[in-house]
């Protein structure tokens, strides 16, 4: 993985993040909390919706749209584990 891949992914999950947060209100971490989350919904979703045949297309819209629904599941999850 190149540097610029690097730099991409961590820029789609903080945008991802922030719309997660914005999305799920109530469940959030804080700014810096959704945006860590949103770059490891980004990155869950990168391994999972491939396998699972799911894709919207290809570009930087794209990438946020999988990182953004990544991040809305890791939240979820993350509210679930939180309350029991």
């Amino acid at each position: 993985m190149e540097f610029d891949s690097v730099i991409a992914m961590l820029l789609v999950g903080a945008i991802a993040g922030w719309i997660a947060g914005k999305l799920m209100k109530g469940r959030g971490f804080g700014l810096i909390g959704n945006i860590i989350v949103g770059i490891v919904g980004a990155f869950l979703a990168g391994l999972i919706f491939p396998a699972l045949g799911f894709a919207v297309g290809g570009g930087i819209f794209a990438s946020i749209f999988h990182a953004t629904i990544g991040a809305v599941i890791l939240l979820f999850l993350i509210g679930l584990v939180k309350r029991a």
